[in-house]
């Protein structure tokens, strides 16, 4: 039997992605063989187009950060999880495909009476942000927040989450996603007409809690002026735009410790590395909320595997809100 991956060709744009065929190989004893149901559209994804991205392999490869899927084979060595259970992974590539090998250490039950599209936003973006504020940042109710690209994956995960902590919020985005962003009832910024800088000293001159950004860059400088003195700012999967960037990124940060600002970066690819116990422990206790309803991931849209290329090129565009997510029918 074949199935249909998408794999990125070589490095540059959306167009890379290629769409190919390829026979099903079957597990080994010590793996599972999962049926995906989805993938999220990710930020990494685009990075590893562009760059030669840390967690990826050579190119061509499957790119993919997550998956939410059913059981279809498993190996003679498995007993759990059982042909036609529900899981999910991160897998860091691999995940724009129809079929995907794994060792079941890396899976997580998902309930079945959870949507395929909210969960796969649940295993990478909101995973990363409730490890932020949980166990990065440690807020309490009543904090004040701001986070910088709140239309985003992450940035939306973050508001959403931050509702439930009742914590004191504030975003920046463009304002013709404001309306999207609204419910979760955060003060938003237009970054392209307004100085968040200016607002959130004018708002709140005595400094706020913690930022979380996502942008990198000057953001950071800006960022490092509104937060309170022991403060913290944490930084997360902006984009690799350039070495210059980088250092750029990571100056700005050592900046604010003259200024009492803490500063700490957060990567899941390293997190998961390094306490894959408490990414995994994380992933059910978000995927129990989404269950429930206390947590409601916002999908932009659906889109076919096979519309890979497109749904790149509507996230790199800047015109998403939220996740943008390939099903696989």
């Amino acid at each position: 039997m074949n199935f249909k991956s998408i794999i990125i060709s070589k490095k540059g744009g959306p167009e890379v992605l290629q769409v190919i065929e390829k026979m099903i190989v079957y597990p080994g004893p010590d793996e599972v063989l999962i049926k995906v149901q989805a993938c999220a559209v990710g930020g990494t994804d685009i990075a590893m187009r562009y760059y030669n991205y840390p967690a990826s392999p050579k190119k061509p490869f499957v790119p993919g950060y997550e998956i939410v899927g059913t059981v279809y084979k498993k190996g003679s060595n498995i007993s759990i999880p059982k042909v036609g259970d529900r899981v999910g992974a991160l897998t860091a590539f691999g995940g724009y495909s129809e079929f995907i090998t794994l060792k079941p250490e890396h899976l997580v039950k998902v309930p079945k009476s959870v949507d395929s599209a909210e969960a796969a936003a649940v295993i990478l973006n909101y995973t990363t942000a409730y490890q932020m504020l949980t166990r990065v940042a440690k807020v309490k109710k009543g904090n004040k927040v701001l986070i910088t690209g709140a239309s985003g994956g992450v940035g939306s995960a973050l508001l959403d989450l931050g509702k439930m902590f009742k914590l004191e919020l504030y975003g920046t985005a463009s304002v013709q996603k404001h309306e999207s962003l609204n419910h979760f009832g955060a003060t938003l910024i237009d970054y392209k007409t307004q100085d968040f800088q200016e607002i959130m000293k004018e708002k709140i001159p005595e400094g706020i809690d913690f930022v979380f950004d996502g942008v990198g860059g000057k953001t950071i400088k800006k960022s490092i002026q509104v937060i309170r003195r022991g403060g913290l700012l944490v930084e997360y999967g902006y984009s690799l735009k350039s070495l210059s960037y980088f250092v750029k990124t990571i100056l700005y940060m050592l900046s604010g410790i003259s200024n009492g600002v803490k500063a700490k970066s957060y990567g899941i690819s390293v997190n998961y590395k390094m306490n894959k116990r408490t990414v995994l422990e994380d992933m059910e206790v978000l995927l129990h909320l989404l269950k429930t309803g206390k947590i409601k991931p916002l999908i932009y849209k659906r889109m076919d595997l096979t519309e890979a290329e497109d749904a790149n090129r509507l996230l790199e565009n800047g015109q998403v809100t939220g996740n943008i997510v390939l099903v696989m029918n």
